[in-house]
């Protein structure tokens, strides 16, 4: 394997261990996770990026991950998101785009509401 194949195997396990620990969420389990589970496998993560620390990407990501440390450990004690806002604010974004802007905010509210109802939704994007 070059190197490459070697970087890209590397990126790869630090992935692998990152779902390891996302995947001890009580949503996934619906246990809550012990403390010593989480830090044991936030340790795992970390400890792998330290010792292939010359991928500017995995410490790039290892220092996300520690920025949005407290919400991730919520995530995991609680399975709460604010994904569905997130998501929310990203269609009305794009509705944003679509529209070249709003001429009032009247207009704002209506647009918006109507890209974020699930009717609207569904419609967009039919299964």
């Amino acid at each position: 394997m070059g190197t490459y194949g070697r970087q890209i195997c590397t990126a790869w396990q630090a992935k692998e261990l990152l779902r390891d620990l996302l995947g001890l969420a009580v949503s996934r389990t619906h246990i809550t996770p012990d403390h010593s589970a989480i830090s044991a496998a936030r340790h795992r993560f970390l400890a792998h990026v330290a010792d292939h620390a010359y991928l500017p990407e995995l410490v790039t990501l290892a220092e996300t991950v520690e920025q949005w440390w407290d919400g991730i450990e919520t995530y995991l004690a609680t399975g709460i998101t604010n994904a569905a806002s997130e998501g929310n604010n990203r269609l009305i974004k794009l509705e944003a785009r679509n529209a070249f802007g709003f001429r009032n905010r009247a207009n704002q509210r209506l647009r918006s509401r109507c890209a974020t109802t699930r009717r609207s939704r569904r419609e967009a994007h039919p299964h």
